[in-house]
């Protein structure tokens, strides 16, 4: 109900709760009232859930919760399976001294090759990681690295013909390598660490194709 006096640029909804011990407290729902799109029942959100997206905007619903707030899988049983593929980074920081080990071969063995292989088996167990990711027949797993300042740069890229997108495949990709070339040599300097695990670009699927910018 619109009250006199409170700002125009919102409809407020006033819900009133029983409240234990019998005491009378309300909450108030809130809505832009410049954002596009008509008020449908039982909003829950700022906006209209039903208006139109950019395309390549992401919803700003958790797809991955349902009405009652409860995790759910999300269930792609009604979109097509098309080529999709992402691309994934972090670098992992380290002194020159550990990086000259690294090119040298660790006390461990061939650093980035043993990161390599720990890259593309994290991709294939992304859904025994994390819960809510669909198991997918992945097409290909690429890990690459190259020398950085202050570090070495962590690069993956994971692909699939299936029925959603393999972010979260190259994003895991990343992270576990480069734990990895902190594991091989942690024993040369304990200070490594890893930054920057980021998703740098996806496509195929119904929004499209997505790059971070610069």
């Amino acid at each position: 109900m619109r009250q006199a006096g409170w700002p125009g640029d919102f409809e407020i909804q006033a819900v009133q709760a029983e409240g234990m011990g019998g005491a009378r407290r309300s909450a108030l729902k809130m809505r832009d009232d410049d954002a596009p799109g008509p008020i449908t029942p039982g909003m829950r959100r700022l906006g209209s859930k039903d208006r139109a997206r950019p395309a390549g905007r992401t919803s700003q619903r958790l797809t991955h919760l349902d009405d009652k707030g409860a995790a759910r899988m999300v269930d792609v049983a009604d979109k097509l399976a098309t080529v999709r593929e992402a691309v994934a980074e972090c670098v992992v920081r380290m002194t020159p001294e550990t990086i000259e080990a690294v090119r040298a071969g660790t006390a461990k063995g061939d650093a980035l090759q043993v990161a390599r292989v720990a890259g593309i088996m994290a991709a294939k167990r992304t859904p025994d990681l994390i819960p809510l990711c669909h198991p997918l027949p992945l097409s290909s797993v690429a890990v690459d690295f190259d020398f950085v300042e202050a570090g070495v740069r962590v690069t993956t890229r994971v692909r699939v013909t299936g029925q959603t997108g393999v972010e979260m495949e190259a994003l895991t990709a990343a992270a576990v390598a480069g734990l990895t070339l902190i594991d091989m040599t942690k024993g040369v300097e304990r200070g490594v660490y890893l930054e920057g695990v980021r998703l740098l670009e996806k496509s195929g699927g119904r929004s499209g194709t997505w790059k971070r910018k610069p």
